[in-house]
């Protein structure tokens, strides 16, 4: 089994750090600098910076932001958000960005992912899937795509999507369950397994860690490749040593 990757995850508005629940109800939880400094001595495998109101604003991404960030790590260091363009890619690569996430400009032009693995590479692109589950009763469950920060749905089936995103030769996908997000109630394993079992590259998933169970849980049930979380790493619930301590008494492969 490869090692499995811990990844803290920055959602950045108006420059700051800032968590909630399912993508509402915004707290301030640090300065961005600051939180990449501290998880690069904390055992971090990656950190994910989102500029999470970009793409709904429609602006550009805190450039300035990203560099500050960026100067404190050495570990890899993916930046989302707002991002429509190659001409963007490539300017948050040069200021110290080691993957992009696209995820409003990838469904709005999916060209756009074929475009960018071509001249990037495929290891640079990550497209993120926000996911909401839509519909009930006793059949197979669906997820809905949603973009602009989670704040517009698509139509799109996650599922399928993140099957065609690979095609277009995507290298990695960061899951987030809608439903889950900010809760600490668990991952969503059906989603995630369902997504791991149509892929073949990495997916990260996110949305609903509250516990070192619930990761391990990820890893299990749900094949997650990563496991991204904010709340309990931020608020220092279950640092991520801890976190990774627990994995590996569980026969979890991890970087100690």
């Amino acid at each position: 089994m490869l090692t499995k990757r811990i990844i803290p995850c920055l959602d950045v508005k108006d420059g700051k750090v800032v968590k909630g629940v399912r993508f509402e109800n915004l707290r301030v939880e640090g300065d961005p600098a600051e939180l990449a400094s501290f998880y690069e001595d904390s055992l971090a495998d990656e950190l994910v910076f989102l500029d999470i109101t970009a793409s709904k604003e429609k602006r550009r991404i805190l450039i300035d932001v990203v560099e500050r960030t960026a100067e404190e790590l050495t570990i890899p260091f993916t930046v989302g958000g707002g991002i429509g363009d190659l001409g963007m890619i490539q300017e948050l690569l040069c200021a110290g960005a080691d993957k992009v996430s696209l995820n409003t400009a990838a469904v709005r032009d999916p060209d756009l992912v074929r475009i960018a693995s071509d001249r990037f590479g495929s290891q640079c692109i990550v497209i993120a899937i926000d996911a909401k589950r839509i519909g009930g009763g006793s059949g197979r469950p669906r997820w809905e795509v949603y973009v602009e920060g989670g704040s517009k749905g698509t139509g799109l089936d996650a599922i399928e999507w993140a099957k065609r995103v690979e095609g277009l030769g995507a290298g990695e996908i960061l899951l987030t369950s809608m439903d889950r997000d900010g809760t600490q109630l668990g991952y969503d394993i059906e989603l995630t397994r369902a997504v791991c079992e149509a892929v073949n590259v990495p997916v990260i998933a996110s949305g609903g860690a509250g516990s070192p169970e619930h990761i391990l849980e990820v890893f299990e049930r749900g094949l997650a490749d990563a496991a991204l979380a904010a709340s309990i790493f931020h608020r220092d619930i279950h640092p991520i040593r801890e976190v990774k301590e627990f994995l590996a008494s569980r026969g979890i492969p991890v970087r100690l």
